[in-house]
């Protein structure tokens, strides 16, 4: 499973993709689903950007956390809606590995925005992620994977 939006697919919050063709190239040889949690969830193409506030997506699953648009619109529930749907669809395919995008308030595996909008990163995963973890899915960023190929990791 990789999230769609490093596969070029314009599904990011402001209607864009990303451009990694090393990426797309080093899946070759793999069976491929791409996802986006937050369409899954519901939300359009664009939308506001959204930020974690109150600590990760692992506090979203104990109501402790929820995400945000910067003028306090709740979207947690999509995310989390996003976040089930993903997970129905990993299990539905036997999905072991899932390679999502770091920073995302969904897909996020290392490193998360605070909540301010101010671009500032802390340690954290997505909501997506810490559901996918909880169920026994390994889950990696973009740039774990590039490394992991350089050294044969998988």
């Amino acid at each position: 499973m990789v999230s769609a939006c490093l596969l070029g697919e314009k599904c990011r919050y402001n209607g864009k993709g990303y451009h990694f063709p090393s990426l797309v190239e080093s899946l070759s040889g793999y069976s491929v689903i791409p996802v986006c949690p937050e369409i899954l969830g519901g939300l359009p193409v664009p939308r506001p950007p959204c930020e974690l506030k109150g600590g990760d997506g692992e506090l979203v699953w104990q109501a402790q956390a929820g995400v945000f648009t910067e003028d306090g619109r709740d979207l947690t529930p999509a995310f989390c809606a996003g976040a089930c749907n993903t997970l129905a669809l990993a299990e539905k395919n036997g999905v072991k590995l899932a390679v999502l995008k770091d920073r995302s308030p969904s897909c996020g595996c290392n490193k998360i925005y605070d909540g301010s909008f101010r671009r500032r990163l802390v340690a954290g995963v997505g909501v997506t992620t810490a559901l996918l973890k909880k169920h026994g899915i390994k889950v990696i960023a973009e740039t774990d994977w590039s490394a992991r190929r350089r050294n044969n990791d998988v």
